[in-house]
């Protein structure tokens, strides 16, 4: 037991949680990506039978699964993190 002992006196500890958080969401994306990828990408073929297909002429499924629901949310939006405060200190006051 004194390997559990000291195993948390080391992690168990507030200074060690937003390591733990960042891994976490870190590990989540990664898990989220490639399931996305595995059961949703049209070039992924994870089945024998898939496989024997060979190349597929599939541009519709392809471009379904490339611009997906974020991308057609972000294409029209200006590059920027930040527009109002851009457009705050670089567009002169309109009086």
């Amino acid at each position: 037991m004194a390997g559990a002992a000291s195993w948390s006196k080391i992690w168990i500890r507030p200074e060690v949680y937003p390591v733990v958080g960042a891994t976490g969401v870190a590990v989540s994306f990664c898990v989220f990506s490639l399931y996305r990828n595995i059961t949703g990408n049209p070039e992924v073929r994870v089945t024998k039978e898939k496989r024997a297909a060979g190349v597929l002429e599939n541009f519709d499924e392809g471009r379904d699964y490339s611009q997906h629901k974020l991308r057609k949310f972000v294409h029209g939006m200006r590059p920027e993190i930040f527009a109002r405060i851009n457009a705050f200190f670089s567009d002169p006051p309109k009086e």
